[in-house]
Protein backbone atom coordinates (compact mmCIF):
# COMPACT_ATOMS: atom_id res chain seq x y z
CA UNK A 1 0.00 0.00 0.00
CA UNK A 2 1.62 3.25 -1.15
CA UNK A 3 1.87 6.43 0.89
CA UNK A 4 -0.46 8.20 -1.55
CA UNK A 5 -3.11 5.52 -1.10
CA UNK A 6 -2.79 5.76 2.68
CA UNK A 7 -3.18 9.54 2.53
CA UNK A 8 -6.31 9.21 0.41
CA UNK A 9 -7.73 6.67 2.86
CA UNK A 10 -6.98 9.02 5.76
CA UNK A 11 -8.65 11.96 3.98
CA UNK A 12 -11.83 9.98 3.30
CA UNK A 13 -11.80 8.57 6.83
CA UNK A 14 -11.72 12.08 8.31
CA UNK A 15 -14.66 13.23 6.19
CA UNK A 16 -16.69 10.09 6.92
CA UNK A 17 -15.90 10.52 10.63
CA UNK A 18 -18.11 13.63 10.62
CA UNK A 19 -20.95 11.52 9.24
CA UNK A 20 -20.20 8.80 11.82
CA UNK A 21 -20.55 11.38 14.62
CA UNK A 22 -24.02 12.17 13.28
CA UNK A 23 -24.94 8.47 13.29
CA UNK A 24 -23.51 8.17 16.81
CA UNK A 25 -25.83 10.96 17.95
CA UNK A 26 -28.97 9.24 16.65
CA UNK A 27 -28.06 5.57 17.01
CA UNK A 28 -26.16 5.60 20.30
CA UNK A 29 -27.17 8.81 22.10
CA UNK A 30 -30.89 8.85 21.24
CA UNK A 31 -31.12 5.09 20.62
CA UNK A 32 -32.99 5.74 17.35
CA UNK A 33 -32.10 3.84 14.14
CA UNK A 34 -32.40 6.72 11.68
CA UNK A 35 -32.40 5.72 8.01
CA UNK A 36 -32.76 9.35 6.90
CA UNK A 37 -28.95 9.31 6.80
CA UNK A 38 -28.72 7.71 3.34
CA UNK A 39 -30.39 10.63 1.60
CA UNK A 40 -29.56 13.49 3.99
CA UNK A 41 -25.96 12.70 2.98
CA UNK A 42 -26.92 13.22 -0.67
CA UNK A 43 -28.90 16.33 0.28
CA UNK A 44 -25.73 17.90 1.66
CA UNK A 45 -23.77 16.90 -1.42
CA UNK A 46 -26.49 18.31 -3.70
CA UNK A 47 -26.51 21.74 -2.01
CA UNK A 48 -22.73 21.79 -1.89
CA UNK A 49 -22.32 20.95 -5.59
CA UNK A 50 -25.04 23.38 -6.66
CA UNK A 51 -23.43 26.26 -4.76
CA UNK A 52 -19.95 25.31 -6.00
CA UNK A 53 -21.30 25.62 -9.54
CA UNK A 54 -21.86 29.31 -8.74
CA UNK A 55 -18.44 29.63 -7.04
CA UNK A 56 -19.85 29.74 -3.49
CA UNK A 57 -18.36 26.65 -1.77
CA UNK A 58 -18.57 28.06 1.77
CA UNK A 59 -22.25 28.91 1.31
CA UNK A 60 -22.74 25.35 0.04
CA UNK A 61 -21.30 23.93 3.27
CA UNK A 62 -23.56 26.12 5.41
CA UNK A 63 -26.69 25.40 3.38
CA UNK A 64 -25.93 21.68 3.45
CA UNK A 65 -25.83 21.65 7.25
CA UNK A 66 -29.08 23.63 7.52
CA UNK A 67 -30.82 21.39 4.97
CA UNK A 68 -29.67 18.29 6.86
CA UNK A 69 -31.05 19.74 10.10
CA UNK A 70 -34.41 20.30 8.41
CA UNK A 71 -34.47 16.73 7.08
CA UNK A 72 -33.76 15.36 10.55
CA UNK A 73 -36.45 17.61 12.01
CA UNK A 74 -39.05 16.19 9.63
CA UNK A 75 -38.13 12.64 10.72
CA UNK A 76 -38.40 13.68 14.38
CA UNK A 77 -41.80 15.33 13.84
CA UNK A 78 -43.18 12.26 12.07
CA UNK A 79 -42.03 10.15 15.02
CA UNK A 80 -42.98 12.41 17.92
CA UNK A 81 -46.13 14.16 16.68
CA UNK A 82 -47.65 11.59 14.34
CA UNK A 83 -46.44 8.61 16.41
CA UNK A 84 -44.84 6.87 13.43
CA UNK A 85 -42.17 4.35 14.39
CA UNK A 86 -38.70 5.96 14.05
CA UNK A 87 -37.49 3.32 11.59
CA UNK A 88 -40.50 3.87 9.33
CA UNK A 89 -40.30 7.67 9.74
CA UNK A 90 -36.69 7.57 8.57
CA UNK A 91 -37.63 5.44 5.56
CA UNK A 92 -40.44 7.85 4.60
CA UNK A 93 -38.19 10.92 4.79
CA UNK A 94 -35.40 9.09 2.97
CA UNK A 95 -37.86 8.24 0.18
CA UNK A 96 -39.12 11.82 -0.04
CA UNK A 97 -35.60 13.25 -0.04
CA UNK A 98 -34.81 11.43 -3.29
CA UNK A 99 -37.17 13.77 -5.14
CA UNK A 100 -35.98 16.77 -3.12
CA UNK A 101 -32.37 15.98 -3.99
CA UNK A 102 -33.20 15.82 -7.67
CA UNK A 103 -34.92 19.22 -7.42
CA UNK A 104 -31.87 20.70 -5.68
CA UNK A 105 -29.66 19.24 -8.41
CA UNK A 106 -31.97 20.77 -11.04
CA UNK A 107 -33.24 17.34 -12.17
CA UNK A 108 -29.73 16.13 -12.95
CA UNK A 109 -28.51 12.81 -11.61
CA UNK A 110 -24.92 14.03 -11.51
CA UNK A 111 -23.23 17.42 -11.07
CA UNK A 112 -19.52 17.55 -12.02
CA UNK A 113 -17.32 20.10 -10.24
CA UNK A 114 -14.20 19.91 -12.38
CA UNK A 115 -12.45 23.30 -12.63
CA UNK A 116 -14.88 24.75 -10.08
CA UNK A 117 -13.90 26.62 -6.91
CA UNK A 118 -14.24 24.40 -3.86
CA UNK A 119 -13.38 24.65 -0.17
CA UNK A 120 -10.06 22.99 -0.96
CA UNK A 121 -9.15 25.90 -3.24
CA UNK A 122 -8.54 28.02 -0.12
CA UNK A 123 -4.98 26.69 0.10
CA UNK A 124 -4.16 27.10 -3.59
CA UNK A 125 -0.82 28.79 -4.29
CA UNK A 126 0.39 28.15 -0.73
CA UNK A 127 2.98 25.78 0.73
CA UNK A 128 0.14 23.58 2.01
CA UNK A 129 -1.59 23.23 -1.36
CA UNK A 130 -0.69 19.53 -1.77
CA UNK A 131 -2.21 18.73 1.62
CA UNK A 132 -5.40 20.82 1.37
CA UNK A 133 -7.61 17.71 1.13
CA UNK A 134 -6.16 16.49 4.41
CA UNK A 135 -5.84 19.74 6.38
CA UNK A 136 -9.24 21.30 5.66
CA UNK A 137 -11.36 18.22 6.56
CA UNK A 138 -9.19 17.73 9.68
CA UNK A 139 -9.87 21.33 10.78
CA UNK A 140 -13.62 20.92 10.14
CA UNK A 141 -13.64 17.63 12.08
CA UNK A 142 -11.78 19.22 15.00
CA UNK A 143 -14.30 22.06 15.17
CA UNK A 144 -17.23 19.62 14.97
CA UNK A 145 -15.86 17.40 17.75
CA UNK A 146 -15.16 20.37 20.04
CA UNK A 147 -18.63 21.87 19.52
CA UNK A 148 -20.38 18.50 19.87
CA UNK A 149 -18.46 17.70 23.07
CA UNK A 150 -19.25 21.08 24.59
CA UNK A 151 -22.92 20.76 23.56
CA UNK A 152 -23.29 17.29 25.10
CA UNK A 153 -21.78 18.65 28.33
CA UNK A 154 -24.46 21.34 28.64
CA UNK A 155 -27.73 20.87 30.53
CA UNK A 156 -29.56 20.30 27.23
CA UNK A 157 -26.88 17.84 26.17
CA UNK A 158 -27.28 15.85 29.39
CA UNK A 159 -31.06 15.77 28.87
CA UNK A 160 -30.55 14.58 25.28
CA UNK A 161 -28.26 11.76 26.45
CA UNK A 162 -30.69 10.83 29.21
CA UNK A 163 -33.55 10.73 26.70
CA UNK A 164 -31.82 7.94 24.83
CA UNK A 165 -31.06 6.00 28.03
CA UNK A 166 -34.36 6.41 29.90
CA UNK A 167 -37.07 8.54 28.24
CA UNK A 168 -39.65 7.68 30.93
CA UNK A 169 -37.43 9.09 33.66
CA UNK A 170 -36.80 12.27 31.64
CA UNK A 171 -40.55 12.77 31.10
CA UNK A 172 -41.14 12.18 34.82
CA UNK A 173 -38.81 15.11 35.51
CA UNK A 174 -41.05 17.37 33.43
CA UNK A 175 -38.87 17.52 30.32
CA UNK A 176 -40.46 17.40 26.87
CA UNK A 177 -38.62 14.51 25.19
CA UNK A 178 -40.19 15.41 21.83
CA UNK A 179 -38.07 18.57 21.79
CA UNK A 180 -34.86 16.77 22.67
CA UNK A 181 -35.47 14.14 19.98
CA UNK A 182 -36.12 16.93 17.47
CA UNK A 183 -32.86 18.69 18.39
CA UNK A 184 -30.88 15.44 18.41
CA UNK A 185 -32.07 14.20 15.01
CA UNK A 186 -31.66 17.68 13.51
CA UNK A 187 -28.02 17.94 14.60
CA UNK A 188 -27.39 14.32 13.61
CA UNK A 189 -28.59 14.78 10.04
CA UNK A 190 -26.94 18.20 9.86
CA UNK A 191 -23.57 16.53 10.51
CA UNK A 192 -24.34 13.82 7.96
CA UNK A 193 -25.22 16.46 5.35
CA UNK A 194 -22.04 18.38 6.23
CA UNK A 195 -20.04 15.23 5.53
CA UNK A 196 -21.86 14.81 2.21
CA UNK A 197 -21.07 18.42 1.31
CA UNK A 198 -17.36 17.85 1.94
CA UNK A 199 -17.36 14.58 0.00
CA UNK A 200 -18.93 16.28 -3.03
CA UNK A 201 -16.22 18.96 -3.05
CA UNK A 202 -13.49 16.40 -2.30
CA UNK A 203 -14.52 14.07 -5.14
CA UNK A 204 -15.48 16.95 -7.48
CA UNK A 205 -18.97 15.65 -8.17
CA UNK A 206 -22.35 14.95 -6.59
CA UNK A 207 -24.42 11.95 -7.60
CA UNK A 208 -28.01 11.10 -6.72
CA UNK A 209 -27.04 7.55 -5.66
CA UNK A 210 -23.90 8.38 -3.65
CA UNK A 211 -25.71 7.97 -0.32
CA UNK A 212 -26.55 4.27 -0.71
CA UNK A 213 -25.21 2.39 2.31
CA UNK A 214 -24.11 5.48 4.26
CA UNK A 215 -25.99 4.35 7.35
CA UNK A 216 -24.00 1.09 7.25
CA UNK A 217 -20.71 2.97 7.00
CA UNK A 218 -21.74 5.14 9.93
CA UNK A 219 -22.81 2.16 12.04
CA UNK A 220 -19.60 0.29 11.18
CA UNK A 221 -17.50 3.27 12.29
CA UNK A 222 -19.43 3.67 15.55
CA UNK A 223 -19.44 -0.01 16.48
CA UNK A 224 -15.83 -0.72 15.47
CA UNK A 225 -14.69 2.30 17.46
CA UNK A 226 -16.64 1.28 20.56
CA UNK A 227 -15.49 -2.35 20.45
CA UNK A 228 -11.79 -1.55 19.94
CA UNK A 229 -11.28 1.78 21.72
CA UNK A 230 -13.88 1.67 24.51
CA UNK A 231 -16.64 3.94 25.82
CA UNK A 232 -15.57 4.94 29.33
CA UNK A 233 -16.13 8.69 28.95
CA UNK A 234 -17.91 11.02 26.53
CA UNK A 235 -14.67 12.30 25.00
CA UNK A 236 -13.39 8.76 24.61
CA UNK A 237 -16.61 7.72 22.90
CA UNK A 238 -16.34 10.60 20.41
CA UNK A 239 -12.70 9.79 19.73
CA UNK A 240 -13.60 6.10 19.35
CA UNK A 241 -16.14 6.99 16.65
CA UNK A 242 -13.51 9.00 14.75
CA UNK A 243 -10.87 6.27 15.05
CA UNK A 244 -13.48 3.69 14.04
CA UNK A 245 -14.20 5.66 10.85
CA UNK A 246 -10.49 5.87 10.04
CA UNK A 247 -9.98 2.17 10.71
CA UNK A 248 -13.00 1.28 8.58
CA UNK A 249 -11.60 3.25 5.63
CA UNK A 250 -8.20 1.57 6.02
CA UNK A 251 -9.87 -1.86 5.97
CA UNK A 252 -11.80 -0.96 2.81
CA UNK A 253 -8.65 0.43 1.17
CA UNK A 254 -6.72 -2.71 2.07
CA UNK A 255 -9.49 -4.86 0.56
CA UNK A 256 -9.29 -2.89 -2.68
CA UNK A 257 -5.49 -3.10 -2.72
CA UNK A 258 -5.72 -6.88 -2.35
CA UNK A 259 -7.80 -7.01 -5.52
CA UNK A 260 -11.36 -7.13 -4.23
CA UNK A 261 -13.87 -5.84 -6.83
CA UNK A 262 -15.46 -2.49 -5.82
CA UNK A 263 -18.88 -4.10 -6.36
CA UNK A 264 -18.25 -6.28 -3.30
CA UNK A 265 -17.58 -3.40 -0.91
CA UNK A 266 -21.17 -3.22 0.36
CA UNK A 267 -20.98 -6.93 1.23
CA UNK A 268 -17.70 -6.33 3.09
CA UNK A 269 -19.31 -3.43 4.98
CA UNK A 270 -22.27 -5.61 5.98
CA UNK A 271 -19.93 -8.38 7.20
CA UNK A 272 -17.85 -5.88 9.22
CA UNK A 273 -20.94 -4.45 10.91
CA UNK A 274 -22.31 -7.95 11.64
CA UNK A 275 -19.00 -8.99 13.22
CA UNK A 276 -18.76 -5.79 15.25
CA UNK A 277 -22.35 -6.14 16.52
CA UNK A 278 -21.78 -9.77 17.50
CA UNK A 279 -18.42 -9.06 19.18
CA UNK A 280 -19.84 -9.08 22.76
CA UNK A 281 -21.38 -12.52 22.17
CA UNK A 282 -18.17 -13.79 20.56
CA UNK A 283 -16.11 -12.52 23.51
CA UNK A 284 -18.47 -14.21 25.96
CA UNK A 285 -18.28 -17.53 24.12
CA UNK A 286 -14.48 -17.33 23.97
CA UNK A 287 -14.32 -16.63 27.69
CA UNK A 288 -16.52 -19.66 28.43
CA UNK A 289 -14.40 -21.81 26.12
CA UNK A 290 -11.21 -20.77 27.95
CA UNK A 291 -12.78 -21.60 31.33
CA UNK A 292 -13.90 -25.04 30.10
CA UNK A 293 -10.48 -25.72 28.57
CA UNK A 294 -8.73 -24.74 31.79
CA UNK A 295 -11.09 -26.95 33.82
CA UNK A 296 -10.30 -30.01 31.68
CA UNK A 297 -6.54 -29.70 32.19
CA UNK A 298 -4.89 -32.20 34.56
CA UNK A 299 -4.83 -30.88 38.09
CA UNK A 300 -7.84 -28.60 37.59
CA UNK A 301 -10.19 -28.38 40.53
CA UNK A 302 -13.22 -29.65 38.63
CA UNK A 303 -15.29 -29.35 35.47
CA UNK A 304 -17.42 -26.45 34.36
Amino acid sequence: MTLLVLQGSLELGIIYAIMALGVFLSFRTLNIPDLTVDNSFVLGAAFSATMCSTDQPLAGIGLAFIAGCLAGSVTALLHTKLKIQPLLAGILVMLGLYSVNLRVMENRANIPLLNKTTLFSLLDNTALQDYSQLIIPAVVLLIVVMLLYLFLKTKLGFVLRATGDNPQMVRALGVNTDTTILIGLAISNGLVALSGALIAQYQSFADISMGVGMVIIGLASVIIGEVIFGTRSLLRRLMAVILGALLYRFVITLALELGMPPTDLKLVSAVIVALALSMPVIKEKLARYKIRTAARKPGAGGKI
